[in-house]
């Protein structure tokens, strides 16, 4: 079965505006979404050709994954005149995931074996992009918090410039993080998909 998977990124984008001065404020707003695709066959050997004929398609590698995470950062930035400076005045990050995973058609008429094979892979492949949508949130609330931490400068075109700068920073830090997780799963796939259907087989002898 293959074992690659990764999420996409969008960029990042802020508007920005010039208000009074107050204390400075933050907001995190998420939202996750779930879709599916289908695949076919009775075998293993159709599986895994199906992941990798159907699913969804990552423009960074040019190839199918078995599941995928997008991932769409974007927000707002106010600015506000402080000490005869400009200032951050509010932060709202958004973050917006959508989960893609595989969904077997012929799952309630599988036997016994393949459908344990099934069900530990596809548990697999969801846990692993929860994990990406954990992630991208983490870097979201911290992005928030980068934002209400940023040293008024003498004007907002100075300002501005202070949060793209944090904005890209935070985008690569993201980026970097999620490419690790994939690297170090990748590594451990085969170990791992081995212990978890001796897990499942064992629980199944004890009913």
């Amino acid at each position: 079965m293959p074992s690659g998977r990764i999420s996409s990124t969008a960029l990042l984008f802020f508007a920005l505006a010039l208000g009074q001065a107050g204390n400075a404020t933050a907001e995190t707003v998420f939202s996750k979404s779930f879709s599916y695709f289908p695949i076919g066959g009775r075998t293993a050997e159709d599986l895994d050709k199906g992941l990798s004929a159907q699913g969804p398609l990552m423009k960074s590698t040019g190839a199918r994954h078995p599941g995928a995470t997008k991932i769409k950062f974007g927000g707002t930035v106010t600015y506000v005149s402080r000490g005869g400076k400009c200032a951050v005045g509010s932060a709202k990050v958004t973050l917006n995931t959508k989960i893609i995973l595989p969904r077997w058609t012929n799952r309630k008429r599988a036997g016994r074996d393949l459908a344990l094979v099934w069900d530990t892979l596809s548990s697999d492949i969801k846990r692993h992009e929860e994990r990406h949508a954990e992630i991208a949130r983490t870097h979201a609330r911290k992005l928030e918090s980068s934002f209400l931490t940023l040293r008024p400068e003498a004007d907002c075109e100075r300002m501005q410039a202070s949060v793209a700068r944090v904005s890209e920073t935070a985008i690569s830090d993201h980026d970097r993080d999620q490419a690790r997780f994939d690297r170090t799963e990748a590594v451990n796939f085969d170990r791992r998909m081995i212990r978890l259907l001796q897990y499942r087989l064992d629980a199944i002898r004890k009913k």
